[in-house]
């Protein structure tokens, strides 16, 4: 009887072990972070698959980001298309450390699974394409930390700035990009910003 208690005791304990210390390296690891990275913030997001991440998810990898919403008829076929033409720019090796990021302004319509059928559709659907929804104060937030404004001006449709910005691979901003794009730009401080990185 007293084996049995002694041995239920030290699987008691030997679980508790590895459970704080798999809470003391997460809190290492959110602690490591810069007061300035994005990966700091709690919001919950979707992605095209409808699985359900945090910004941290997205660490180790450079990521470029734009902000725009699928039903969009003018400026963000634009942006998507600036998008596919950095992708294109890319080399092998620097596209594997990069996430290339699209966050929905309009969460109501851009549903995972209209984002999941637009990925499809506009063959954005595997690496290193991300889609991105979250709820309305989550998606303004995110905004506000690109100085991205946008604004519902009909049932369909926004008025919105049309911005690309780069992360570093711990989330701080690295460079933006807006109104008339330049591709270019943006390919060379990603490269760039890969050589520091990795």
């Amino acid at each position: 009887m007293k084996l049995i208690i002694y041995t239920a005791l030290f699987f008691f304990l030997f679980s508790y072990s590895c459970n704080q210390h798999d809470k003391h390296d997460e809190k290492d690891e959110l602690v490591e972070l810069p007061s300035n990275s994005i990966f700091n913030l709690n919001s919950k997001w979707q992605n095209q698959d409808g699985k359900e991440i945090y910004l941290r998810n997205l660490q180790g990898k450079v990521l470029v980001v734009v902000m725009i919403y699928t039903s969009c008829k003018t400026a963000c076929p634009i942006l998507i298309s600036k998008m596919k033409n950095i992708a294109s720019k890319l080399n092998k090796d620097d596209i594997n450390n990069v996430s290339l990021v699209l966050v929905s302004i309009d969460p109501e319509t851009d549903t995972p699974e209209h984002l999941k059928e637009f990925s499809i559709n506009n063959a954005m659907d595997k690496n290193p394409w991300i889609f991105l929804r979250s709820n309305e104060n989550a998606t303004q937030e995110f905004a506000n930390i690109l100085a991205m404004k946008y604004k519902k001006i009909s049932p369909l449709d926004f008025s919105h700035s049309n911005i690309i910005t780069v992360f570093n691979s711990k989330g701080q901003l690295v460079t933006q990009e807006e109104g008339d794009i330049n591709v270019d730009n943006i390919v060379e401080k990603v490269s760039n910003t890969i050589l520091k990185d990795f």
